[in-house]
């Protein structure tokens, strides 16, 4: 089956104006709200880690030689 590359490229451009891009603004804000939620969780997992390994840490020392 073939396709006829003009029309291809017209229904292309036909779709891209249909997209609705993110404002300046809001990318910046996106942008922000992904570094915070990052740096949370990022926090979370090493206080996580650091308790499974104290309480790994106890385990082993208590019934450890």
């Amino acid at each position: 089956m073939a396709t006829n590359p003009v029309k291809f490229i017209n229904e292309t451009r036909a779709e891209i104006a249909k997209v609705v891009w993110p404002t300046r603004r809001e990318v910046v804000l996106t942008t922000i709200m992904v570094f915070i939620m990052a740096a949370l969780m990022a926090a979370f997992f090493s206080i996580v880690d650091l308790g499974i390994r104290q309480a790994l840490q106890l385990v082993l020392t208590s019934f450890g030689s």
